[in-house]
């Protein structure tokens, strides 16, 4: 192990400040009027015996990481807490969105194989369902770590990245890492930024988008289970989706005005016997990347979680009235933050053209879907998909980063569609093979990958497009 002299480490002193700073810390010093700390210069120990590292452990992050080792690279996956699959586990979203475009399956290579390893952990499930099957997020998480370490990554738990050096204006240096050993440079040949937000991307200095064009973004949701349900009466009474049912518990519940934390958002799973895990309600964050809203947003979550289930005590008593919250997500469920700018945008407009591209690495039909209030679900007819574009994972003015998952190059509408698991788990295999021939690169560039060779290994691994 080497030591790293951080030439302007000074400037990202507020990052690693933020990295080990404590919530009462977080609300008070933040914005143009902070107190400033300027950082001793010292040395702090360089790894650099990885081809690739891959920041962020959900979906995109984990597909990335098997890929790029699978494809023979030497590989770490760096996630901040201590379970790998993001909202899918950690964050206790219920139930896949749909894999297939009602006819096939369009999320094929490492998302299909996730997902049909996920359906053993709901064996109540039917083999032949696709589209909106349950999620068990503890068997989910078992799934994961056989994906990433069955393809020969490591894995590195309880670290997050806080800071980025530049060789220069295009190129990452390294990566600075804080975890229980202290601080770490990690200095690979390429980067995978999935950590959701585009951190990396970010703090190198790419352009990105965030919300609206008012800057307004989706609204969060914290996720939770159910337990002691009584699961004939769950299964045979009103049905708890609104959409599905005008009348329901939900519905009900918001016209007494006695519930002043929920809404009428309302999608449930039955996980287990007896076990209802639910993706309901919504939480307003401002700023998705504030870490005092965020926190701010966990309380809240948690609130309304005991407030959902005493709204189903009254208005759904058979199937709820012994049942107690079980579980709540330790992660929100966060639907918007940044967009990194890549060489191409995907708007909302390619989207309903069902456009395709001559660097699709994949397929996605998922409908628009923003949860903002007033703002309708767009829909594709069954068949229908369009083309996920190369160019969308290729962070303008960075050479040596790849972006993969929610922070892809989108438009505020098309991102609606983009976000969700399935498309996450496509963007993240192909940033995952391309960040390996980016490797094999004497000076590596994602916008010099030969698109024709990464198409090629994507079809060879099993993946669809056009």
């Amino acid at each position: 192990m080497s030591t790293f002299s951080r030439r302007g480490f000074l400037k990202t002193a507020a990052l690693l400040a933020a990295a080990t700073a404590v919530p009462s810390v977080m609300a008070r010093g933040r914005g143009k009027d902070a107190r400033a700390l300027k950082l001793k210069d010292r040395k702090i120990p360089v790894i650099d015996t990885y081809d690739v590292i891959v920041a962020g452990g959900g979906p995109a992050g984990c597909a990335a990481a098997a890929a790029a080792a699978a494809e023979g690279s030497r590989v770490l996956l760096i996630e901040a807490s201590g379970a790998l699959g993001g909202l899918g586990t950690s964050g206790m979203v219920p139930a896949w969105c749909p894999f297939t475009d009602g006819e096939k399956i369009i999320y094929r290579g490492l998302a299909e194989k996730v997902f049909r390893q996920a359906k053993k952990g709901v064996p109540h499930e039917p083999d032949d369902k696709y589209d909106w099957v349950t999620i068990n997020p503890e068997y989910l998480i078992g799934v994961y770590d056989r994906l990433v370490t069955g393809a020969g990554a490591d894995i590195l738990f309880f670290a997050r990245v806080a800071a980025v050096e530049m060789a220069s204006d295009d190129t990452v240096d390294a990566i600075i890492v804080a975890d229980k050993s202290g601080l770490t440079a990690y200095r690979p040949r390429v980067i995978v930024d999935a950590t959701g937000d585009g951190d990396i991307c970010a703090w190198a200095g790419a352009r990105y988008l965030k919300g609206d064009a008012d800057g307004v973004l989706q609204k969060s949701t914290l996720c939770f289970s159910v337990a002691n349900v009584n699961t004939q009466a769950y299964l045979t009474g009103p049905e708890l989706h609104t959409s599905h049912n005008p009348d329901s518990a939900s519905a009900q519940a918001a016209r007494t005005g006695r519930y002043p934390l929920l809404d009428t958002h309302c999608c449930h799973n039955l996980v287990g016997p007896g076990v209802v895990q639910f993706n309901a309600n919504h939480i307003e964050i401002k700023d998705t990347t504030d870490p005092a809203q965020l926190s701010e947003a966990m309380l809240s979550g948690r609130r309304t979680a005991e407030q959902h289930l005493e709204m189903l005590r009254e208005f759904r008593p058979d199937a709820f009235r012994d049942a107690f919250v079980v579980k709540t997500a330790v992660i929100p469920g966060i639907r918007d933050s940044r967009r990194i700018i890549g060489d191409y945008l995907f708007t909302g407009d390619d989207w309903r053209a069902r456009k395709s591209f001559d660097d699709e690495i994949g397929r996605n039909c998922y409908f628009i879907d923003i949860h903002k209030t007033g703002v309708p679900h767009v829909h594709y007819n069954r068949g229908e998909s369009h083309g996920i574009p190369y160019r969308c994972l290729t962070p303008a003015g960075l050479r040596n980063v790849i972006s993969a998952g929610r922070c892809i190059s989108a438009d505020d509408e098309a991102y609606g569609s983009l976000r969700v698991m399935p498309p996450c788990l496509v963007t993240g295999e192909a940033a995952g093979v391309a960040a390996r021939i980016a490797s094999l690169s004497a000076t590596p560039d994602s916008h010099a990958v030969d698109v024709s060779e990464l198409r090629t290994r994507l079809r060879e691994r099993g993946q669809y497009f056009l």
